[in-house]
């Protein structure tokens, strides 16, 4: 027999820590992907807005502040990985209602804020993020929220 395929959840989750290397946040490296009917629609990684400084290059004020993770997001320069998932879909037309995203942590109070709005069905991901209000909008919100074991994201 040959090699054991990976399951699709599997496999998505697999391509959403790839994006993450492409993080340029110095706390957490966060990747997400965005699946309708087993095709990626768009990728997002956490990092700073196009064009602007990222904080591989000016450093972290959050971290300078001392302000624990998932706490005061507003002081960051950077986007989270949803987010720029979601504006890429914008950007460039592709419509996600009804899709998948496959994230290596668990999304922030903003973040599914904005997957519910964008009518997102499905979350999976792979690591917790310190945001309990978060977890309260997601049973709230209906969208089926999976936790697969496996591998580190590294974040």
């Amino acid at each position: 027999m040959g090699k054991k395929r990976p399951e699709w959840d599997e496999y998505f989750l697999e391509i959403a820590r790839l994006v993450a290397t492409r993080s340029t946040c110095r706390r957490r490296n966060v990747g997400a992907v965005i699946v309708g009917d087993k095709r990626l629609l768009t990728t997002g990684y956490n990092g700073a807005p196009a064009g602007l400084a990222h904080c591989l290059e000016v450093g972290c004020l959050r971290e300078k502040m001392g302000i624990p993770s998932g706490e005061r997001q507003e002081l960051c320069r950077g986007l989270h990985a949803e987010q720029n998932a979601i504006i890429q879909a914008a950007l460039y037309g592709v419509p996600i209602a009804g899709a998948t995203v496959y994230v290596t942590c668990q999304p922030c109070t903003t973040c599914v804020k904005m997957l519910v709005n964008c009518k997102i069905r499905r979350i999976v991901t792979a690591d917790d993020y310190p945001d309990e209000f978060a977890r309260q909008l997601l049973t709230e919100s209906g969208i089926k929220f999976e936790k697969i074991k496996g591998r580190k994201s590294g974040g």
